[in-house]
């Protein structure tokens, strides 16, 4: 007997803990369903091609309510660190390749490759160099410290065993530009888009030149991360034909880089914004050829495959924004608990049986009891008084109309016992 009143407790007791762990997951999950809405994208310096992709970016984000903020910064080293510091509060970071890799970065992810952004070297005259013992003796600018240009520049000077044979000056690509034309340096040394404002410029001015990578197999060869890229004759000029003839260029992947835990439906607009930011094409790469899934210095975000294998899921593609992601996470809540709750619906008829079954026996059981003193004592008045508490307890007792039938039953036995007591 104790044993079966045991089963009843212990049975509500297993549905009360499948019930709380569905309360709980339903609680995690929707905690993380709501994607923040604002993220912090560092740049590179104000004015530079980076602070113009982020803007684009900005606006992009801003059609789904979600607060793109800009942080300026030196370049591609300040963006990595920002990137690799989680105090720092930056999620999003425009960097080249080959200032890191997966083992010194292990919380950093791409969404892929944005473009290649060419090694730019712009000289005062005519005379075009082709390699870098051409530029002995001059006055360059090779970028500020923190950006992305001065490390590979200084990468090439060292393997042509020319670091000591320049003067260097530290200048973002505006300024340097802007020095170059002026007369005040010799070359100018940038890693910026074809796009750039000041690559434009410098590209149509006549008695500009660009350096022209004679050599581009051999440095691919030596820095694996880099590409070769060809700048087309006259692309900067055509009334001018800027340049005179195709210019080969090596050039630095640029990616996306976000830290991995960054919320996937924001990793799903940033997606997007490359898409309508990158894909229209450019003077180096057709149309469409960018953002691609080409992880440079670290593995690809697991979140961006779907994305460029189908564009994303069925939900992403046709659903606004924050509609989708309720829609999500709403099928992940309820996929788990439709799966708790259909295994206890189909057991809660055995354990009302079981309760039911329970109680009857427990009223059979002092019933017998009374039957018991009936035949060692005879019909005393005690055993009367407690027949009368028994058939209250019957007369109270509730059950569904399934059951009804064993009620019944039950007061036939009490008539039979009543004619024993001779109970009027």
């Amino acid at each position: 007997m104790n044993g079966t009143r045991r089963r009843p407790a212990v049975v509500l007791a297993l549905m009360a803990i499948l019930a709380l762990g569905a309360v709980a997951w339903a609680v995690w999950v929707l905690a993380d369903a709501i994607p923040p809405r604002r993220v912090v994208l560092t740049t590179g310096p104000e004015g530079g091609a980076y602070r113009e992709l982020g803007e684009k970016y900005r606006r992009i984000l801003a059609r789904s309510h979600v607060t793109l903020v800009l942080r300026p910064s030196l370049g591609n080293v300040e963006n990595l660190k920002r990137l690799k510091d989680p105090r720092s509060g930056v999620s999003v970071a425009f960097v080249t390749g080959g200032l890191t890799n997966e083992n010194e970065s292990p919380d950093i992810l791409s969404l892929g490759t944005l473009g290649y952004y060419p090694l730019w070297i712009f000289c005062r005259g005519e005379k075009e160099p082709a390699r870098f013992k051409d530029l002995a003796g001059k006055r360059i600018s090779i970028g500020p410290e923190g950006g992305g240009t001065r490390p590979l520049v200084l990468s090439l000077l060292r393997a042509n065993g020319m670091e000591n044979a320049i003067e260097t000056v530290d200048l973002s690509p505006g300024p340097s530009g802007d020095a170059l034309l002026a007369g005040k340096i010799d070359c100018a040394c940038m890693v910026t888009s074809d796009d750039a404002p000041v690559v434009r410029k410098l590209l149509a001015e006549e008695k500009i030149s660009l350096f022209h990578f004679e050599r581009a197999d051999a440095y691919i060869a030596h820095f694996p991360f880099l590409r070769k890229v060809v700048v087309p004759e006259g692309a900067g000029s055509l009334s001018r034909n800027r340049p005179p003839h195709d210019v080969m260029l090596v050039a630095s992947p640029t990616s996306l880089l976000i830290r991995s835990d960054l919320h996937p439906a924001i990793q799903f607009l940033l997606l997007q914004a490359a898409d309508e930011v990158h894909s229209p094409g450019g003077i180096l790469h057709r149309p469409d050829r960018f953002p691609a899934p080409e992880p440079v210095d670290v593995p690809l975000a697991p979140d961006a495959k779907p994305f460029y294998k189908s564009g994303g899921s069925f939900l992403q593609r046709h659903l606004p924004f924050w509609l989708w992601v309720f829609t999500s996470h709403l099928l992940l809540l309820l996929i788990p608990i439709a799966g708790i709750v259909y295994p206890l619906v189909r057991l809660l008829p055995w354990v009302i049986d079981l309760v039911i079954d329970l109680r009857l026996a427990r009223l059979y059981a002092e019933l017998r009891e009374i039957e018991k003193r009936i035949d060692r004592d005879g019909p005393t008045p005690a055993a009367a008084e407690r027949f009368r508490r028994l058939e209250d307890r019957v007369s109270h007792t509730r059950t569904p109309n399934r059951h009804a039938r064993l009620l019944y039953i039950l007061r036939q036995h009490l008539e039979l016992v009543r004619e024993r007591l001779r109970v009027p």
